[in-house]
């Protein structure tokens, strides 16, 4: 069994406190079991001043983040395809990422009923850092990846499942409402993350689509549902994420708007083509690196805009909204108890032949 001890000591631990948790009452996160260790909150309602000093409200703003795949005349779909937001992260914990915490929307609140979004690829990727060869850093090779169902609530840990709820009607500017998504990954596509290291994470909803419809999966028409992931809230300092990685500088100050700071992540969020084949031999994501983009703040929906003498948000890299949790690691008498209850627990469903 390829799996180190640490690893799998850490695995049991989840699975034997995510035992006593969903006893209780289902959550998001699993209270008790889930520690924030990476925080980029949600621009929801800003109030923000310009240059003048003139205070105006910014509700920020989605960039399309779906890949669809078209049914079989026999099953679902074998291949997806479309356009995907990623932002590059690092913390100060090497722990596993157990849940995810985002935030998005519908381009227009279009949610065709035929085409709904009921899945959702979680991928975490390595990082490729600027260089001679890349005029900009990016995400290089998938590490780990994950494809998550909807569900009205989360029944537990390792459940693979998400949830959607709105907590903001349309904006005026827009007319987009926003929806939090929590997702429980599954147990098996934990990812094991390095401390003072840079990730990327690519979030992209995935959209069934009926045999028979033609269309092209990186501009879809109007009528179909289109889902992006909103941006930070650039004006709150994320103190969990990690300044050791290299290169650097980690979270920065990236300047100043009107009176607001404008705290960074690293580096651009990038969009770009991907394709995704979930039922090969061996599943894989390809993701074609010269379509990648990196993305700036929108002037008038993230905060003021560039004028003549004045530059504005649009001329700032953009972080992505998203919250990362690990399990929140008891004392070391309590995880003797913890294997031990997840021992019993594997053997009881061996012998249920579970």
């Amino acid at each position: 069994m390829n799996i180190s001890i640490n690893r799998l000591t850490v695995v049991m631990s989840i699975i034997a406190t995510g035992a006593v948790l969903v006893s209780q009452s289902p959550a998001d996160p699993l209270p008790g079991r889930d520690l924030l260790k990476f925080n980029q909150q949600p621009m929801i309602a800003n109030p923000i001043a310009n240059s003048q000093g003139l205070v105006q409200i910014y509700q920020g703003h989605d960039e399309l983040s779906t890949i669809y795949g078209t049914a079989t005349a026999v099953g679902p779909p074998q291949d997806y395809q479309g356009r995907f937001m990623a932002d590059d992260f690092g913390d100060k914990l090497s722990t596993p990422v157990l849940h995810v915490r985002w935030w998005g929307s519908y381009h227009n609140d279009v949610i065709n009923p035929n085409l709904p979004v009921n899945k959702f690829l979680i991928a975490f990727e390595s990082d490729v850092p600027k260089s001679t060869a890349n005029a900009f850093s990016q995400p290089g090779s998938v590490l780990q990846f994950d494809v998550v169902n909807r569900s009205p609530v989360i029944t537990g840990p390792g459940s693979g499942q998400f949830t959607e709820k709105l907590i903001r009607g349309p904006d005026p500017l827009l007319n987009e409402s926003l929806y939090e998504y929590n997702v429980e990954l599954h147990l098996n596509s934990s990812f094991f993350e390095q401390k003072d290291t840079v990730y990327w994470l690519k979030i992209a909803a995935m959209v069934d689509v009926p045999a028979g419809i033609t269309f092209i999966p990186n501009a879809p028409p109007p009528n179909f549902t289109q889902w992006g992931w909103h941006n930070r809230d650039y004006t709150i300092n994320d103190p969990l994420a990690s300044n050791n990685v290299v290169p650097g500088p980690g979270e920065a100050l990236d300047g100043t708007i009107g009176t607001s700071p404008i705290w960074h992540y690293q580096d651009d969020a990038i969009a770009g083509n991907m394709r995704f084949l979930p039922f090969a031999p061996t599943p894989f994501i390809f993701q074609d690196p010269t379509s990648f983009a990196p993305q700036n703040y929108l002037g008038g929906a993230d905060g003021p805009g560039s004028t003549p003498g004045q530059i504005g948000i649009d001329f700032h890299s953009k972080d992505l909204a998203f919250q990362l949790f690990t399990i929140n690691v008891p004392e070391p008498a309590a995880c003797v108890s913890l294997a031990s209850l997840a021992v019993g627990l594997v053997l009881n469903r061996r012998r249920r032949g579970a």
